[in-house]
């Protein structure tokens, strides 16, 4: 991607962030309150995860615990980086990735929170502690965009455990394409984590193409696959069985998600995924 193309991201996305969404909008990212206030007796509309079952065991109605949402919050973006983001038929996923990231960190600094990010595969390959500073977004996309994933494989145990160690509680944005095993249960007990999928309709719809010579891009290793009939057939029925177990891991885990196409418009679904639109 060049330079012209990055710069262009990034005056794209800062206008979205800055011009299309009115005022300051706290409701973007609207966390968990951090500061315990109350307990109160449940009453119909409340959030069933905020219900303390200990007491409610104890007094045999259901209570839920209020809290005091800080007016800062903690905005951290984890990109996951490993070699099938390089990949896509309208863009490269990799490319959305930045643009979703950017969007995230705009609307964070617009926010007046605090925002730090943290770019990964095997290891974590960049990262910037938390800062108000509008430079910190576009570090952040230079790096993602001009990243080498080939070769690369998600770690995401060495993910989530990096991302446990940060003592704030925040909201965690983890943006993969999650075609790798990842388990994010412990950590979503700990923060609130937001996962946003970045696929390529190919992917999950493959047409046939015949004989066609493929590369791992996380291995690198060749082969020679037969693009047709059962091998379409039964590539789609894994996909489907993967999407459905990072789907009933999202929801039973507490985690808000989107999937995000690489030929969608980000803005969009996130403006969607957050109830503005």
């Amino acid at each position: 991607m060049t330079e012209k193309r990055i710069k262009k991201l990034l005056i794209k996305t800062k206008r979205q962030v800055f011009s299309e969404i009115p005022g300051n909008n706290p409701s973007l990212f609207k966390g968990e309150g951090f500061d315990f206030v109350e307990l109160r007796e449940y009453q119909p509309g409340d959030d069933v995860k905020k219900i303390d079952w200990l007491i409610t065991a104890k007094l045999q109605k259901p209570f839920v615990k209020l809290y005091r949402e800080e007016r800062e919050l903690n905005v951290v973006v984890a990109v996951m980086l490993n070699g099938s983001m390089f990949f896509g038929t309208k863009r490269f996923k990799q490319e959305v990735a930045a643009e979703v990231a950017s969007l995230l960190g705009f609307a964070a600094i617009k926010n007046q929170d605090n925002f730090s990010y943290l770019l990964f595969a095997d290891k974590e390959y960049g990262s910037i502690r938390p800062t108000k500073n509008m430079q910190a977004v576009w570090q952040m996309a230079k790096q993602i965009v001009r990243f080498q994933p080939l070769g690369k494989v998600a770690n995401f145990a060495a993910l989530s455990a990096r991302l446990f160690k940060i003592r704030r509680k925040s909201i965690i944005f983890i943006i993969s394409d999650f075609l790798e095993p990842f388990d994010l249960k412990v950590l979503a007990k700990k923060h609130e984590v937001v996962a946003i999928v970045v696929r390529d309709r190919f992917e999950e719809k493959p047409e046939s193409i015949g004989f066609m010579h493929l590369i791992d891009p996380e291995t690198k290793k060749s082969m020679m696959v037969d693009f047709e009939g059962l091998t379409i057939k039964n590539y789609v029925k894994e996909i489907k069985k993967l999407d459905h177990k990072m789907y009933t891991h999202f929801k039973k885990s507490g985690i808000r998600f989107t999937k995000i196409y690489t030929d969608e418009e980000p803005f969009i679904k996130l403006l969607k995924l957050f109830g503005q639109r």
